[in-house]
């Protein structure tokens, strides 16, 4: 159902089951898919594609980079299925030099008034808590968890199944399941609970326990890392803290020293 108040562009590509509430505006190049609900009062603007039964809720705005360099050159937004965008949450599409291209992906919970810039990559089963920010570039993996007020600095990485506390100042990439925390960000330990509710084995845990303690054992991570016994190195969640350490990236890691 489409409200009589709303404003959509016929050149917009909306799925005949959408529902628009009242005062909302779809742009031109927008494209929702079915089962998709807009609430009242959201602009939606630019090349925006929204997949299948997500929820946008009153006064999101869908605009352009918050980025002094961009000049209204095309770029993209892709929003994959089933998520719930709350209140006052802003989204942008991403930036030339950024890859042209921000993406969300599914089942994700944005709560109110978080803000995701221009060329994120957020991953699936996100929860970004109240008034939490992500800087330009960010990398969100899958299952991470940030808490309200926190705020994430531009080309931050998050690995997956990490978790942000509140009001965090997220200056240092985290690693897949750890656990960070501190007005600028430190690593606590691992998201054990985590680790369980997603039954993983234990004695992956376990190992990814002690492979923890020795690859911050001291500062020097990568001279750690090259010390880990051959078993370490056979774990699967060993393997992607490893692999996240040592990939390229724009941020140091966080560590218990940060």
């Amino acid at each position: 159902m489409i409200d009589k108040t709303a404003i959509i562009n016929k050149d917009a590509k909306v799925h005949s089951s959408v529902k628009v509430g009242p005062y909302s505006i779809i742009g031109p190049n927008v494209e929702i898919g079915e089962n998709t609900e807009i609430q009242s009062h959201v602009s939606i603007t630019g090349n925006t594609k929204i997949g299948k039964a997500n929820k946008i809720y009153p006064f999101v705005s869908i605009n352009d980079p918050q980025d002094l360099k961009y000049n209204g050159e095309e770029t993209n937004l892709v929003i994959g299925d089933n998520n719930k965008i709350r209140e006052y949450v802003t989204i942008n599409p991403g930036t030339i030099g950024g890859g042209s291209k921000t993406i969300i992906g599914n089942n994700c919970l944005f709560m109110i008034s978080s803000h995701i810039a221009h060329d994120c990559q957020i991953g699936n089963n996100v929860i970004i808590a109240n008034n939490v920010p992500l800087g330009g570039h960010a990398v969100i993996e899958d299952n991470v968890v940030i808490g309200g007020n926190s705020a994430v600095q531009q080309f931050t990485r998050i690995g997956k199944m990490a978790m942000i506390g509140g009001m965090t100042g997220v200056l240092h990439d985290v690693i897949p399941y750890g656990l960070s925390t501190g007005n600028r960000n430190s690593l606590q330990g691992l998201n054990l609970i985590g680790l369980r509710r997603a039954k993983f084995e234990n004695k992956d845990i376990l190992g990814l326990s002690e492979a923890y303690k020795e690859i911050f054992a001291s500062k020097n991570i990568n001279e750690n890392i090259s010390k880990l016994n051959g078993s370490f190195k056979e774990n699967p969640l060993v393997k992607e803290v490893i692999e996240f350490i040592t990939k390229d990236k724009k941020r140091s890691i966080c560590t218990p020293f940060s």
